[in-house]
């Protein structure tokens, strides 16, 4: 990069850019790298509130612009209380835009005769996993006149050291970086450094090290310093000369701050453009049966500095490959389900991501962990790799086994003792082995795991065509096939993945899941050559679909469970797998019947979950309006957009929520949005028809 502030269009186009949205999002996704890396605006503006980490603590980012030397603040709050009780916050530069996209948030603020446009970009480039494993977010800045005069313009930039503990009572020191003649950085992390120590759900990272980087400009300078001094800026508009000395000491005792000043030089009506990356060194980031996994951007031993130059060095690249990645991905799901699902596409599309983080085990197998937020802490939860699963179907498949090899590896080693497959291998980030329930029977999900693992592996090979994936785990496949075959056409007393909800027994949903899954083995049986096996599971799974079509009937509908009352009803999710696989198991009116249900049943924000409360399920929702007309799914989530727009839940996506109040039930943050990219595979299955067709 040059040495001063570059004069040209990057990254934000500037008045190029479409900078109003109609979508009020719940929390704005700013930083999303994984579920530690994470850090959100819970506000409608960008400077009502502090930024703050997805768990809802603070994460302290605060942005300021002085403009011929009249100071305004454009993000975060500058005092360090909570409420806005405290001392009076500085006059803001009033923003005019947002827009999110996929992979990135587009703020645009005006006043005092400039634009400033601000984004936050999360290169998560699903075709490209060094650069999406990569723990670096890209801040650009981008000024320019609008009243036809010439300005003067610089920006401060700041992070707390909130960003490297769990709590601000842990002691951190910092330090600052030259290794390169290109980059600069600063660096800040706790002293003691436990090092996958600390496990659990409402939790942050407290090892590893926090970065503030930029390539190396006469433009751009930095310092360590107090939070405090953010009101000696605004007085003086002169950062401290020296670093402050005074570490180590605990993060919240005159909170320590990563800070840098952008001069943007004077400003005309020629763009002017900076950019600055945070970046996040967790040193390990997994815990896999007791042996320490890095990163997947590590496995070519790459240091972090050398991370961070190649991040620099390839900036305009990587911006205009996610321009084009955005474009592409909110045209698809406009075509697919019109401008509401694209909305909730792009606002949906990092937390997906982000909620996982990609490494690599010894033999250099991609593992690709969940954490289940806002739930249990719980690390590869195979229920929620099966809703979170089409969007990494669309986009990589290898993804999906990278979420499904630690379940294989658990429950191939001699640890497992059920028949049935795991519900998880641990608690984030420690993976050892399964924790919830206590390992007790009663408290597992036996039909649910054997049918999420068998249609994940089905879906892999067929959107591979191919049952290379499925031949390397043929045993346990197998065994689980033959559970639901014994045990899946009418479930006893168990847990499915809606847990929340309690045990159930016979229920027509997790029937249908063992029937799809039943068939989805007979496929891979047919990919592998092995046709009588094939014949054997796919006439049994038409047999039981047959049999469910009578055990479920309620007339205009199909109930709850099998012994309940005619009025009992549920969300049928899992039947757009027989769609998706091509299965063929269910007659189609049994969709057409359901889809004319929910309709009646829409509350407010949404159709719920089933007859027994008035919750919903953001991820099942979906999938379900996938399964009706363009005209009924549209229908069937336009509720769901309006409670996203209107909810007074200021969390990242909540998949748990109340259709008549519009309130989180719980939940946030969860990887189970890549669900809401089916209508994406539904769409993709029926242009590749289409087009198979035409050359027929």
């Amino acid at each position: 990069m040059g040495s001063c502030c570059i004069r040209q269009n990057i990254g934000i186009k500037g008045a190029e850019v479409n900078m109003k949205t109609s979508l009020r999002p719940p929390s704005v996704p700013l930083v999303t790298i994984d579920p530690y890396f994470s850090a959100w605006s819970a506000a409608d503006h960008l400077y009502d509130d502090h930024i703050r980490h997805w768990t809802n603590k603070r994460y302290g980012m605060v942005g300021l612009i002085l403009i011929d030397g009249k100071p305004r603040k454009f993000m975060g709050r500058v005092g360090l209380q909570d409420e806005p009780s405290g001392p009076a916050e500085p006059e803001v530069l009033e923003q005019t835009g947002l827009v999110v996209e996929p992979l990135t948030t587009r703020y645009a603020f005006e006043g005092e005769g400039i634009r400033l446009d601000v984004s936050f970009t999360s290169p998560l480039l699903p075709d490209d996993l060094d650069v999406l494993s990569r723990p670096v977010t890209y801040v650009t800045y981008q000024a320019i006149s609008i009243d036809g005069q010439s300005h003067q313009v610089k920006i401060y930039f700041d992070v707390t050291s909130e960003w490297c503990v769990h709590t601000p009572d842990q002691v951190v020191t910092w330090d600052r970086h030259e290794e390169s003649e290109r980059l600069f950085a600063l660096s800040i992390g706790t002293v003691s450094q436990p090092v996958l120590q600390r496990a659990g759900d409402d939790t942050r990272i407290d090892w590893g090290y926090m970065y503030l980087a930029h390539s190396k400009s006469e433009c751009i300078r930095t310092v360590i310093h107090s939070a405090a001094g953010r009101e000696a800026y605004l007085r003086t508009g002169e950062l401290p000369a020296a670093d402050d000395a005074a570490k180590p000491r605990p993060a919240g005792e005159n909170m320590p701050v990563l800070a840098a000043e952008v001069d943007m030089g004077r400003i005309g009506a020629e763009p002017v453009s900076q950019f600055l990356m945070l970046a996040y060194d967790d040193v390990h980031s997994i815990e896999y049966f007791h042996q320490p996994l890095d990163a997947y951007w590590k496995r070519n031993e790459a240091s972090f500095q050398e991370m961070l130059l190649s991040a620099a060095d390839e900036y305009e690249d990587i911006l205009q490959r996610c321009q084009a990645f955005n474009a592409e991905l909110l045209k698809e799901s406009a075509e697919a389900g019109g401008d509401a699902f694209s909305d909730i596409a792009a606002l949906a599309y990092r937390q997906a991501i982000a909620a996982h983080k990609l490494v690599t085990d010894g033999s250099g197998r991609i593992l690709f962990f969940s954490k289940e937020n806002f739930s249990n802490g719980c690390i590869a939860t195979v229920d929620v790799s099966y809703p979170s699963m089409p969007l990494f179907l669309k986009y990589n498949p290898e993804l999906v086994k990278g979420m499904m090899r630690p379940i294989f590896d658990y429950a191939g080693s001699g640890q497992w003792a059920f028949d049935f497959a795991p519900h998880d291998v641990g608690t984030y980030p420690k993976a050892n082995g399964q924790v919830y329930g206590e390992n007790k029977l009663e408290y597992q999900m036996p039909i649910e795991e054997c049918g999420n693992m068998l249609l994940m592996a089905a879906a892999v090979c067929k959107y591979e065509d191919s049952g290379d994936f499925a031949k390397e785990n043929w045993e346990l496949l197998s065994k689980w096939a033959r559970y639901l075959l014994a045990h899946g056409l009418d479930p006893d007393n168990q847990l499915c993945t809606d847990d929340f909800a309690g045990h159930l027994a016979h229920n027509a949903n997790l029937s249908i899941k063992a029937i799809v899954g039943i068939g989805a083995y007979a496929s891979m049986c047919s990919l592998l050559g092995m046709d009588e096996s094939a014949e054997e599971y796919m006439a049994a799974a038409k047999t039981m679909a047959s049999e469910w079509l009578s055990m479920a009937d309620a007339g205009d509908h199909y109930k709850l469970t099998f012994d309940s009352p005619v009025e009992s009803w549920s969300l049928k999710y899992n039947l757009v797998w027989d769609r998706l696989l091509a299965l063929g198991l269910f007659p189609e009116e049994v969709a057409v019947k359901e889809i004319d249900y929910y309709l009646k049943q829409q509350n407010q924000y949404g159709v719920p979950l089933d007859s027994r409360e008035s919750y919903t399920k953001a991820d099942w929702l979906i999938w379900s309006a996938s399964m009706g007309t363009r005209s009924q799914f549209e229908r069937l989530i336009a509720p769901f957009w309006d409670f996203l727009n209107e909810t007074e839940s200021r969390v990242p996506i909540t998949d748990w929520y109340d259709t008549k109040s519009g309130k989180q039930m719980n939940f946030q943050n969860r990887s189970v949005v890549g669900g809401f990219f089916l209508p994406l595979l539904l769409s993709q299955r029926t242009a590749a028809g289409r087009a198979l067709h035409e050359k027929r």
